[in-house]
């Protein structure tokens, strides 16, 4: 041992953090039983002092490798590592190691600990370090955590780290905070609930669905879609369908997303007046074409077929790439068989260059021989790279 500690000093000395390290891995567990309560101790033993050293001035690498040897010393390493996150002059990564490795301490000292600095500190990133921790250390902290949502100065972090734990011991208390007047508390809250199943969320999911802020709507809206079933279908679709039309396009592409994700033709029902529409904005024009396609029905390529010949010519382009990605056997012919009718119906879209290569790789990629005539036209075009595409799906057919 003592070996270890002369060579973990010479390196320290050195500045090499990597040799320290491997020195204190080797150091017997027994002789790193360290109590920081004792009061007969004056001075932390020696290696665990370089291991706060490496800490302190090692690199990321260093940081993240000591970090993994620090906890053998107990649960005497908390009173130097609470005193490194309350330390404004130490450098942020610094302190965010020490409250990573606070988070691997399930004690009620800890917990305690992390709580007090979280409900007191006036610093966002200390309060954000303190609320890591105690989500590492999970369930035994939702108590304590639970208690400081109760005060406005503190409810937010405490919301925070109750999100980001994966029990179900949360769901009371984030449900407790889902009213919140913080836009903060009850976005974070939401979002948190999208990830259990309970009687007691959708009901939530609906009544945030008109928050004034948007942010919150749209986690409402992925929650709800994250709850769909076809059992509930007909009022997941009534509930989503307003925010298809929301003044936020962020909110409208995710409730597109949202029923697409039911997967019906009554879902789809509800997205083709978006599609057609001369007033939807095109990046929502494209999202709902996209979750069209993904149901994959007889109905959904019909409302695309339908759409052609009124939309712009981007969202023709994507109509026609989506088609190429149709997987189910029997809807391979009706998708080619679209794009061949449209091919023939004279609409000046079908003469631009992009159209054309997106038609011949989407014919290629059905492999409908039907569409064999069109692509030997296609062949012949003035445009290379139309040739090019048109020669490749023919040997694709053949």
């Amino acid at each position: 041992m003592e070996k270890l500690l002369k060579q973990a000093t010479v390196a320290t000395e050195q500045g090499d953090w990597f040799s320290v390290t491997q020195c204190l891995q080797q150091l017997p567990l027994h002789e790193c039983s360290y109590n920081s309560s004792n009061p007969e101790t004056k001075e932390l033993p020696l290696g665990l002092a370089m291991a706060l050293t490496v800490l302190e001035q090692g690199d990321f690498q260093a940081r993240w490798d000591i970090a993994k040897v620090l906890p053998q010393w107990g649960e005497g390493i908390v009173a130097p590592l609470v005193q490194i996150l309350e330390d404004e002059e130490k450098d942020l990564e610094q302190r965010w190691f020490a409250g990573r490795i606070l988070g691997g301490f399930n004690t009620p000292d800890v917990i305690r600990t992390l709580v007090k600095l979280l409900d007191h500190s006036a610093d966002e990133e200390l309060s954000a370090i303190a609320a890591s921790a105690l989500a590492a250390i999970g369930q035994p902290a939702v108590e304590a955590l639970t208690d400081l949502l109760v005060q406005p100065e503190s409810r937010l972090f405490a919301t925070r780290a109750l999100a980001q734990m994966r029990c179900l011991e949360v769901i009371d208390p984030l449900l407790s905070v889902v009213h919140d007047p913080d836009v903060q508390v009850r976005l974070t809250a939401i979002a948190a609930l999208s990830s259990f199943h309970d009687d007691r969320i959708v009901p939530v999911f609906q009544v945030a669905l008109k928050d004034y802020a948007a942010s919150v709507r749209k986690e409402a809206v992925i929650g709800l879609g994250l709850s769909a079933s076809c059992e509930t279908e007909l009022e997941m679709v009534t509930h989503l369908q307003p925010l298809l039309y929301d003044v936020n396009l962020e909110v409208c592409e995710q409730a597109a997303i949202a029923i697409g994700r039911i997967g019906t033709d009554k879902a789809a029902e509800a997205l083709f007046p978006v599609v057609r529409s001369p007033l939807t904005p095109l990046p929502l024009q494209l999202t709902v074409i996209q979750v069209l396609a993904r149901i994959e029905t007889a109905t959904t390529l019909e409302y695309l077929q339908q759409a052609l010949p009124a939309i712009a010519e981007d969202s023709i382009l994507e109509i026609v790439r989506v088609f190429g990605r149709i997987e189910t056997p029997n809807l391979k012919y009706q998708a080619a068989k679209i794009l061949l009718d449209f091919f023939e119906s004279g609409h000046p879209s079908v003469e631009t260059t992009v159209i054309k290569q997106a038609l011949a790789y989407s014919w290629g990629q059905l492999g409908v021989a039907d569409a064999m005539k069109a692509l030997t036209q296609l062949q012949n075009d003035p445009q290379l790279s139309v040739k090019l595409h048109a020669n490749a799906a023919i040997k694709q057919l053949q």
